[in-house]
């Protein structure tokens, strides 16, 4: 009976080991690398091995704002329809990334809703006290890199919670 115990007790950690989310899977706060102001918060996603990004909730600007900065068209956007009219929540501005490793994915895309511009991009998750470049991470942190080429600016992401989604949208509520 305790051989039996000890093989479920295994089979049970081996199967949350394998399915539990990455750790870059989940709602993070998007922190101006000049100000140190928090611009958005977006929820992370994975589907079918792909990973994707979408602003959750806007800080500053009403929660229905369209993202007319925007061409009418990305290669490889993930939505059909034209993109600068699509609102600026609930849009996947992060698409296409592939994994590398846990918590680590690139190849994919991100587009700036605000400006219009798309970049390459690299995510890649810290945890408390690890470090990338210069920066270390005191709580759990995405380093989030646009790309040109081979020039990569970061920009460190914050976790963030459901209710920070709600204040958010309350204080800048929809205007439509």
């Amino acid at each position: 009976m305790k051989k039996m115990l000890a093989l479920f007790g295994s089979l049970f950690l081996f199967t949350s080991i394998v399915f539990a989310a990455d750790p870059a899977v989940g709602l993070w706060k998007s922190v101006d690398d000049q100000t140190g102001e928090v611009t958005a918060l977006w929820r992370i996603y994975e589907k079918n091995g792909i990973l994707y990004g979408e602003i959750a909730a806007t800080i500053g600007f009403p929660q229905d704002v369209v993202a007319s900065a925007c061409k009418e068209s990305y290669k490889g956007f993930p939505v059909a329809g034209p993109v600068n009219k699509m609102h600026t929540v609930g849009t996947p501005w992060i698409f296409g990334m592939e994994k590398v490793s846990a918590g680590n994915w690139k190849g994919g895309n991100i587009i700036d809703p605000g400006s219009g511009k798309m970049y390459g991009c690299v995510i890649k998750y810290l945890a408390p006290g690890e470090t990338n470049k210069k920066y270390t991470a005191k709580v759990p942190t995405l380093a989030m890199a646009g790309t040109v080429g081979p020039i990569q600016v970061f920009q460190y992401w914050v976790k963030a919670t459901e209710d920070d989604v709600k204040a958010a949208q309350k204080k800048y509520p929809a205007e439509h």
